[in-house]
């Protein structure tokens, strides 16, 4: 494999180069290399990034030594660019791998993992399932303390999952979720609630991924009405008001109060659950929620951009079926 093929920029990643040019493992491993170890292989189990101490050992089937594998001279474990992430133990290959990655990262709505299994000729369904999940789990970050939404930030809450007779609309068998949308940046968070909605766990998710005197757009959700002591709040309301549905307001000075965009960020799992997820559990929410808000928060990128981003995120990640299916 050839410095340009192993280089290829995210720009001109695209999915028939990486059929054609990461179509072995060998390639694959190569290109990820290039990504996670920008400045040469690191031993995970050591730590150590010593070139000299860190030696490239020749594939080969018969003395059972896989591509990619190395061997650190410090702790004389052996490795590959695999362990210490998302792919570590997998049994499917790292070409389908990456092909899975960019074919995620590239759907707006999402691909099911029924899907996934058709695309890369995987044995069965549940390896694609948890292959879908752990590249999920992968995209999900922990926020740094102290980085908060700021300036104006949009909030609203959705809830997914079938109706349950009898309990009323946002009870049973439904998860919330609360979306919060900071205007200027376009920059997405989301909250799923481990319980029904209610002003407490409202004012929660708020306080803790916004700045303290910024100014929040909501509905006319009466859990938002305490936030006033903290932030500018204003509100729309969507319920008939003089026998009209208020969906935006233009104050005085200028400002657009509305919920639109928050809105508008939900629509897309929305339409994912529905052609092709069809039912989500709560307890895997979560992670779905992580991929749509990877998706959403780089837009503008192109799918090879975005397929980099998120492989450089696929380490110090795990995610056992154990785990999964909890």
């Amino acid at each position: 494999m050839n410095k340009s093929d192993a280089f290829i920029t995210p720009e001109d990643l695209t999915l028939p180069q990486i059929m054609a040019r990461f179509s072995t493992e060998e390639k694959a491993i190569e290109y990820m290399e290039s990504i996670l170890w920008k400045n040469g292989p690191v031993c995970p189990h050591c730590g150590n990034a010593d070139a000299e101490k860190i030696w490239k050992l020749t594939a080969n089937r018969d003395a059972k030594i896989r591509a990619g594998l190395r061997q650190c001279a410090e702790c004389k474990k052996s490795f590959r660019v695999t362990v210490g992430t998302i792919f570590e133990d997998s049994h499917i290959t790292l070409d389908k791998w990456l092909i899975a990655w960019y074919l995620l990262s590239g759907a707006k709505k999402g691909i099911s993992a029924k899907q996934m299994q058709r695309h890369l000729g995987l044995g069965s369904y549940k390896s694609a399932w948890h292959l879908c999940h752990r590249i999920r789990h992968a995209l999900q970050d922990a926020v740094p303390a102290g980085d908060k939404l700021s300036g104006m930030v949009e909030v609203d809450e959705c809830y997914y999952g079938p109706k349950t007779k009898g309990k009323g609309f946002r009870r049973g068998s439904k998860s919330a979720v609360v979306g919060l949308v900071e205007r200027e940046t376009g920059k997405r968070r989301s909250v799923v609630l481990s319980e029904i909605v209610t002003g407490r766990n409202l004012r929660e998710a708020v306080r803790e991924h916004v700045q303290a005197g910024a100014t929040i757009h909501t509905d006319e959700h009466p859990g938002y009405k305490s936030l006033g002591a903290d932030y500018a709040h204003k509100f729309v309301t969507h319920g008939k008001s003089g026998g009209k549905r208020e969906y935006q307001r233009i104050e005085a000075d200028g400002e657009v109060v509305s919920t639109n965009y928050a809105e508008s960020s939900f629509s897309l799992l929305r339409r994912g659950v529905i052609g092709n997820f069809h039912h989500i559990y709560r307890k895997h929410l979560g992670r779905y929620v992580a991929e749509f808000d990877f998706r959403w928060n780089s837009r503008k990128d192109t799918d090879g951009e975005r397929t980099v981003a998120g492989l450089r995120k696929a380490q110090g990640k795990r995610l056992t079926m154990n785990d999964a299916v909890r």
